[in-house]
């Protein structure tokens, strides 16, 4: 499932008449980059979410004969569902029996998706995470399993933490969430009663006491966020510097 609702206010004023996805870096879309990229990988099928100017993403679909792939739309124009919300929503647009690979179609990444996926498999939910500097962490255990988020600005945190939890002092392992994950149908059913609208990583702080959500590190993770209009230049440069 590629991300690609959102209103893309940091890329203003592009996406004053476009939505973020057909920004072009190096002459092509950021929703192409990335659907190329899972085709490489060998995804076949592939659902994309829509918002912001949704049409438009729909006729560049249809122009490119949805690039030889069974693409499927979840149109949210009606209300922007945020990552969690979009997923429950597109549930009828997956097969039921295999893991759904989320991609945010402003990520550029060195990252090996088919790799990715074949070590997901048995997991309930798989985050790729790395070592970066930020101000908001994933948190785990030694086994890599998911105990919360902490801002360690501000030091609010989530999820189940320990009571005396310290971000400078313990030994739970604190990583980036990359914006890759990889998501079991079998997560479906604890989204049940959930509101329309919500994000994944409250959805997974909210199972992982119960499901085995795990991180993956990518100790040589090259990733950008395609966000701002400083980053286009970034972006050229990174895909030409493979």
């Amino acid at each position: 499932m590629i991300f690609a609702a959102g209103l893309g206010t940091r890329l203003r004023p592009l996406t004053d008449t476009m939505p973020k996805a057909l920004v072009e870096v190096d002459g092509k879309p950021l929703l192409w980059h990335v659907i190329q990229k899972l085709k490489e990988a060998g995804f076949e099928r592939v659902v994309v979410n829509v918002h912001h100017f949704a049409q438009q993403i729909t006729d560049y679909l249809n122009r490119n004969h949805n690039f030889g792939l069974d693409i499927r739309i979840s149109d949210e124009t009606r209300t922007l569902l945020d990552t969690g919300g979009g997923i429950k929503k597109a549930q009828q647009l997956f097969s039921p029996d295999e893991p759904i690979l989320i991609h945010n179609v402003d990520i550029l990444s060195n990252v090996d998706l088919a790799l990715l996926y074949e070590k997901a498999k048995d997991d309930d939910a798989t985050l790729l995470v790395s070592q970066r500097d930020t101000s908001r962490y994933l948190v785990f255990d030694d086994a890599m399993q998911l105990t919360g988020w902490v801002n360690i600005k501000t030091g609010e945190t989530k999820g189940p933490l320990p009571d005396n939890f310290n971000p400078l002092t313990s030994t739970l392992k604190r990583f980036a969430f990359s914006g890759i994950h990889v998501f079991s149908p079998r997560l479906f059913a604890a989204m049940e009663g959930w509101q329309e609208t919500f994000g994944i990583i409250d959805f997974y702080l909210s199972a992982c006491s119960n499901a085995k959500v795990r991180g993956i590190v990518k100790t040589d993770l090259r990733l950008l966020d395609v966000g701002k209009l400083d980053s286009l230049d970034k972006a050229e440069k990174f895909i030409n510097n493979k």
